[in-house]
């Protein structure tokens, strides 16, 4: 009990140390006396009729003045482009481009961002997700931080706001494996492709670097797009930075549990190499980790050994840490078993549709 009690602690330190250890993006202040690089924000949107206001009040916002908004229309069935029209109607700063059809390997998603890519001529590439709103120096700050830290491409998970209830039993855990298992010093300060962290839905890339690699067409085929083009990135010897942002990147990612469920279920299973032997290695380490403790507690209150209430009571101060660090509802550390039963169901189900071929559904389209 004492060694297993002792894994609780080294974690809690350990978590600690990554939150110390990741840049926050409101830490840095852009030198006003370099030209203003302009800056392309590029968003690919399909069927997003419900964040288009939210999204472009949040970009008309903006207090970086040298930028140019290129939303892409990915064939929206949806009143998503009438919408984009009316709220953009008279900003220059605004250009609607409709999308090609899907076609080859290509993944929906990782096929508009390349088409955008196309139109933009910025100095800078910040590529976001529809269901995103930023601060209003959230550019001045993340140019600052890539100048500060000499990186090609800087990203993070932004904060979200959950109320559902299997969201805010998934969505949070997207920040528990960052702060809780990838080494945020090695990750930021080296060069070493495996220990590599991004969100697609803010994705700052300097235009050389990102070109350099072959942009998003070099992982067309990839549901891990926003992992996979920083690898790329880290492989060909260019510095990737993965910062708290949550101070100014909000994402309201989902507006039902189903599309929680389809939202991570495809990208649980692909996101571990399509491994059984990796998945079953984390479940079994979740279950010991994240539900044995619930057990232990209710046995050390029956029985009155209190070494047995350790594991929980350190599970929950983690959670807390990392909750307040990505400014997450607080007491939502005490759901963290629960969570992780959900995450368990979640991993079984993601792998049997992939090895019975079934694939995955998201946004109208069919991806194996």
């Amino acid at each position: 009990m004492i060694y297993y009690s002792a894994l609780f602690i080294l974690m809690v330190i350990g978590t600690i140390i990554n939150i110390f250890a990741m840049p926050r993006l409101a830490s840095y202040q852009l030198n006003q006396n370099k030209a203003a690089p302009l800056v392309s924000i590029l968003i690919p949107m399909r069927n997003e009729e419900r964040n288009v206001e939210r999204i472009i009040r949040s970009l008309k916002g903006l207090t970086y003045q040298r930028v140019e908004v290129i939303i892409l229309d990915d064939q929206s069935t949806d009143r998503t482009r009438q919408l984009l029209e009316q709220e953009t109607k008279g900003d220059k700063r605004f250009s609607i481009i409709e999308g090609k059809s899907l076609s080859g390997e290509w993944v929906g998603k990782v096929h508009a961002c390349h088409q955008l890519s196309k139109r933009a001529s910025g100095d800078y590439y910040l590529f976001i997700d529809a269901d995103v709103a930023l601060k209003q120096d959230t550019i001045e700050q993340a140019l600052a931080l890539a100048r500060k830290k000499k990186a090609k491409l800087v990203t993070g998970f932004p904060r979200f706001p959950v109320k559902k209830r299997i969201e805010s039993l998934l969505v949070p855990l997207q920040h528990v494996v960052v702060f809780s298992y990838l080494p945020i010093i090695i990750a930021n300060g080296g060069k070493y492709p495996a220990a590599t962290a991004a969100h697609g839905a803010f994705m700052f890339f300097k235009k050389e670097a990102y070109e350099s690699i072959g942009g998003h067409e070099a992982v067309k085929s990839s549901l891990v797009e926003d992992v996979h083009i920083a690898r790329a990135l880290k492989e060909k010897g260019e510095k990737v930075i993965l910062a708290n942002v949550t101070s100014h990147v909000n994402c309201y990612m989902y507006e039902k549990d189903d599309e929680v469920w389809n939202g991570f279920a495809k990208n649980v299973y692909t996101g571990l190499g399509r491994s059984i032997n990796r998945l079953v290695i984390l479940m079994v380490f979740f279950t010991v980790y994240y539900i044995l403790p619930v057990p232990l507690f209710l046995y050390g209150v029956a029985s009155g050994h209190l070494l047995f209430l350790l594991p929980l009571l350190l599970l929950f101060l983690q959670r807390l840490l990392i909750d307040l660090a990505a400014k997450q509802k607080w007491y939502l550390f005490i759901s963290m078993p629960v969570a992780a039963i959900a995450l368990l169901f979640l991993m079984n189900h993601s792998m049997k549709q992939s090895i019975q071929h079934k694939g995955y559904q998201w946004k109208g389209r069919h991806y194996k």
